[in-house]
C-alpha cells in the first residue's frame, strides 16, 4: 500500500482509511479483549452505558483501555498509527486518550462535534489533534460507522457550520483491521446501528500537540504496576516524565536563583 497517498489524502480530505493494519485473527484477538475491558469496566464500578455521551444504552462505553490490557498499550504505539500521527502533527505529541465504543443494534447517534474543538478554543487554524479509529468489525452505514462531513477540518468555527451539517455527513466504509485516521478539526458523530444483529466495535486512539492539555490524566489513571511495564517512549508520550511543557532545543536559557548553580 502507497502510505504516502494515504498521507496525502488525510491532509487533503481531513481523514483517509488504512486497511489491513491488523490481521483477521489479531483483530479478533483485540475485540476479545475489548469485551473482557468492558466487564472489567462494570466489575470496578466504571458505568459503561448512559453516561450522558449517548441517546440510549446501546452504545457499550470502554474507558482506561491502557489499565485494562496490554494489548491495548501496543495499539496506542502502533508503528503505523505513530506514522500517521506525525505525518500530521509532527513528532511533538502526546497521547491524549485511549477508549472505545461498541454500538449494539438500536444505538443513536450523539451529537456532531469536533474533537478538536473540545479541547482548545476556536479558531481552529492548525492540526493540533488527530483521532485513529481501530476498526474491530466491518464498518458501514448499516451498523453504524462514523459519519463525518467531508473537508470539515477547513472550517474555522462554529459559526462557518451549515445549518444544515448533520444532513451533509457521510459515512466511514472500511473493512475489519482497518484503522481510520481522521484530523482532530473533522466534525462528525457516531452513526446509528439501525442493522438487525450486526456490532459495530471502534477503538479511539486521540492524540494531541504538546502543548494541549491531555483529555486522560495518566497518572491519575494508570496503577503502579501497568507504570512500571512502560517503555521509556510510551511513558513520554503520555507525558509522564519530570519534563513538562518545555519544547527541547528551543534555545530557551535558565536562570538560576541566586546562590545556585546552574543545571543547564
Amino acid at each position: 500500500m502507497d502510505l504516502e497517498a494515504k498521507k496525502r489524502q488525510l491532509l487533503e480530505d481531513g481523514c483517509c482509511v488504512v486497511p489491513g493494519v491488523l490481521t483477521p485473527a489479531e483483530t479478533d484477538d483485540v475485540r476479545a479483549r475489548l469485551w473482557r475491558a468492558a466487564e472489567e469496566s462494570e466489575r470496578q464500578g466504571v458505568p459503561t452505558r448512559q453516561i450522558g455521551l449517548d441517546p440510549n444504552e446501546h452504545n457499550v462505553r470502554v474507558f482506561y483501555l491502557l489499565e485494562r490490557d496490554a494489548i491495548f498499550r501496543e495499539l496506542i504505539q502502533h508503528p503505523t498509527a505513530i506514522d500517521f500521527v506525525t505525518a500530521l502533527l509532527s513528532g511533538d505529541f502526546l497521547i491524549s486518550n485511549f477508549t472505545a465504543n461498541i454500538a449494539l443494534p438500536g444505538s443513536q447517534s450523539m451529537k456532531l462535534h469536533s474533537d478538536q474543538g473540545i479541547v482548545v478554543p476556536e479558531p481552529w487554524l492548525q492540526p493540533w489533534s488527530v483521532n485513529v479509529i481501530w476498526c474491530l468489525d466491518d464498518i458501514d452505514a448499516e451498523n453504524g460507522a462514523t459519519r463525518y462531513i467531508p473537508g470539515s477540518h477547513r472550517i474555522r468555527t462554529a459559526s462557518e457550520l451549515p445549518e444544515n451539517a448533520a444532513e451533509k455527513t457521510v459515512p466511514f466504509e472500511a473493512p475489519a483491521g482497518s484503522i481510520v485516521v481522521m484530523d482532530g478539526r473533522v466534525w462528525h458523530t457516531s452513526g446509528a446501528n439501525v442493522s438487525q444483529s450486526r456490532e459495530r466495535a471502534l477503538l479511539f486512539g486521540y492524540y494531541s500537540r504538546s502543548f494541549v492539555r491531555q483529555q486522560q490524566n495518566w497518572n491519575a489513571s494508570l496503577s503502579p504496576e501497568t507504570l512500571a511495564e512502560l517503555s521509556p517512549q510510551l511513558q513520554a508520550w503520555l507525558g509522564l516524565e519530570a519534563r513538562a511543557n518545555v519544547k527541547l532545543g528551543a534555545g530557551l536559557r535558565i536562570h538560576p536563583a541566586p546562590g545556585r548553580r546552574p543545571t543547564t
